[in-house]
């Protein structure tokens, strides 16, 4: 069994659990939501991946980690015309060696307005 990680981010209404911890391994799901209010914020892509990362942060640092730990991202857009905005902003948050990364485009995502959503695979130590 895993346990589930205390973020500092409210949790959300669905059956799931934002980021989970067994041993050394962290998997994170991180949205560009409001970590207080649980609103989708509004913004073009840039905005909201930096919400996404800034929430993946947070979700990290309640596990004992920080975006250096991560090994794997995968993001899923709506829009491939995002990807170049998203990247741009992706490299501010890692760096060189990156994460392993998946960038998928689905036709829409779960909650209204969401143009991002990300998974992220981090190892502790």
């Amino acid at each position: 069994m895993f346990d589930v990680v205390d973020t500092g981010i409210v949790p959300s209404k669905g059956p799931i659990s934002g980021t989970v911890k067994k041993g050394n391994l962290v998997i994170s799901a991180q949205v560009p939501k409001d970590p207080v209010s649980g609103a989708i914020i509004d913004g073009d892509i840039t905005v909201q991946t930096r919400r996404t990362l800034d929430n993946l942060r947070m979700a990290l640092k309640g596990a004992g980690g920080s975006l250096a730990d991560v090994m794997l991202c995968q993001v899923y857009l709506i829009d491939p015309a995002d990807a170049a905005g998203m990247n741009a902003v992706y490299r501010e948050y890692f760096q060189e060696p990156y994460p392993c990364r998946a960038t998928v485009v689905a036709k829409e995502l779960l909650a209204p307005g969401m143009r991002i959503e990300l998974i992220a695979t981090a190892h502790l130590g």
